[in-house]
């Protein structure tokens, strides 16, 4: 490639839009700097919230005023869509990495590492979301999966953690196979990989059929739907605490930008194969986390029931013309009301283990109100906002997707989705009586008290959380345009 062919590619618009995937990686590199020169390591922690608060901006100017044509020859797009979801990365890593800050005590040392790994995933996030070719996206899924594989494993003197990064390395190198050997034979059926041609090509062909199916099982277990969703409890519970909440927030979010983006690629015809599938995941979820007593793997079915949930908008998105705006909208808010519940609810599990003993067992929250009551409240309203109940940014998620569901023709799907979800209340009113109306175990020693200052970024992004999910359940309006 010559240099004029290479200024053709980058032309005003590409430099716009990769603007934010500079900033982040220039932003990795400056950390690496600072982490071997003594004198600058004091600026480790503004490196980071610099970098991420500086991609979040470039995205929202992108949200403003965006690249309406698709750039890198064809293979990214950096739309309003796009941006939306831009914004929302920057603000799941941006919050895991608050909730990391003084967790860590063994592994303080690496540090660096850890900072350096986080501020890599939202870029394979981005080009997951903005990727118009099925070669743009795997080099964005492997950009965000191979950090996540070593942060899950992070904490290298525990077995569990150790545990939980192998069978995510095993697992989502079975899942990256399948999505390059899917994207082998739709190339093969179809002669390219870009979704500009494939919205074109002869999508009924036996082995483009065949090869989109094993895309879908590829994304399907980063979403954790049914059934390629076994791996994500011992995962989520094994891992360190503020990593499960990027990998509940950030990666699902990044995997069903995707999917909608692809949802071409399936017949509508299928829409119903969808809406079951979606059922099934729900299902799984919900009894699965009824019978759990470590809050941290309930959360973890809690995710798996809540990706049912949104999978029910890639159905509807797929039934019509008609729908799609609607879709897109319910999708980017559901996901909004969840990176900041789910961020928050996993947030505060880790604070709870890093003042504690470490567990994170319904035992252990047993009269947290008297304990801790700011802490309490605060992860009963994320608690509340992850079962839909009214006043959270959670209600009205939901409302939306089963708004969608319903209009689709799915009406029965969607009265059984509704009542999974009543369903879920049980096991977060669990948490909710155990932290208020049950006394402190007497197995539990006394808390450990926090290091000076160590609460400030806990503080922050726990109000930042809180807020953001009151005011997407009580002002959804000024949200919604923002969508729009």
């Amino acid at each position: 490639m010559n240099p004029q062919s290479i200024s053709t590619l980058f032309d005003d618009n590409a430099m716009r839009a990769m603007g934010p995937l500079f900033a982040l990686t220039l932003g990795a590199l400056v950390l690496l700097l600072v982490g071997v020169i003594p004198v600058l390591h004091a600026a480790r922690h503004l490196v980071v919230a610099a970098t991420l608060i500086a991609a979040m901006l470039l995205q929202i100017g992108l949200v403003n005023d965006p690249v309406t044509e698709v750039v890198i020859a064809g293979t990214y797009a950096a739309d309003r869509t796009s941006a939306l979801w831009g914004v929302l990365f920057c603000v799941a890593t941006l919050l895991s990495w608050l909730f990391s800050l003084h967790y860590y005590s063994e592994d303080r040392p690496f540090q660096l590492e850890h900072d350096f790994l986080m501020l890599i995933t939202p870029i394979g996030m981005m080009l997951m979301a903005g990727a118009q070719d099925l070669m743009v996206f795997f080099v964005g899924l492997e950009v965000l999966s191979i950090p996540l594989y070593a942060l899950a494993a992070f904490r290298r003197n525990r077995a569990r953690s150790i545990e939980a990064g192998l069978k995510y390395f095993l697992l989502g190198a079975f899942a990256a196979a399948f999505f390059l050997y899917g994207a082998a034979l739709v190339y093969a059926a179809s002669g390219s990989v870009s979704f500009a041609e494939l919205r074109l090509a002869d999508r009924t062909a036996p082995m483009f059929v065949a090869g989109v199916a094993l895309i879908m099982a590829s994304v399907f277990f980063k979403i954790s739907v049914f059934p390629f969703h076994l791996w994500v409890p011992d995962v989520y519970e094994g891992s360190p605490t503020p990593v499960t909440a990027l990998m509940a927030t950030g990666t699902k979010a990044a995997a069903f930008a995707f999917l909608l983006n692809a949802a071409f690629l399936v017949p509508a015809s299928q829409a119903g194969m969808i809406v079951a599938v979606a059922l099934i995941t729900m299902a799984i979820g919900n009894l699965g986390a009824l019978m759990q007593n470590d809050v941290k793997r309930m959360l973890a079915y809690s995710g798996i029931a809540h990706a049912g949930t949104i999978l029910l908008v890639i159905a509807g998105y797929m039934s019509g013309e008609l729908l799609r705006d609607a879709a897109l909208d319910a999708a980017l808010f559901y996901m909004g009301a969840y990176v900041f519940t789910a961020a928050g609810a996993f947030g505060l599990l880790a604070v709870l283990e890093r003042s504690g003993d470490g567990s994170t067992t319904l035992e252990s929250l047993k009269g947290l109100s008297t304990r801790r009551p700011a802490l309490a409240a605060a992860m009963t309203l994320f608690l509340l906002s992850l079962g839909g109940i009214p006043a959270t940014g959670g209600f009205l998620g939901k409302w939306f997707v089963f708004s969608v569901s319903y209009r689709s023709g799915f009406v029965v799907a969607t009265v059984i989705a509704a009542l999974l979800s009543v369903v879920g209340m049980a096991y977060y009113l669990r948490v909710v009586v155990a932290m208020y109306m049950q006394p402190q175990s007497k197995l539990l020693g006394e808390p450990v008290e926090p290091h000076p200052g160590s609460n400030v970024p806990m503080a922050l992004a726990t109000a930042v959380c809180a807020v953001f999910v009151l005011a997407m359940g009580m002002l959804p309006g000024y949200f919604l345009d923002q969508l729009r």
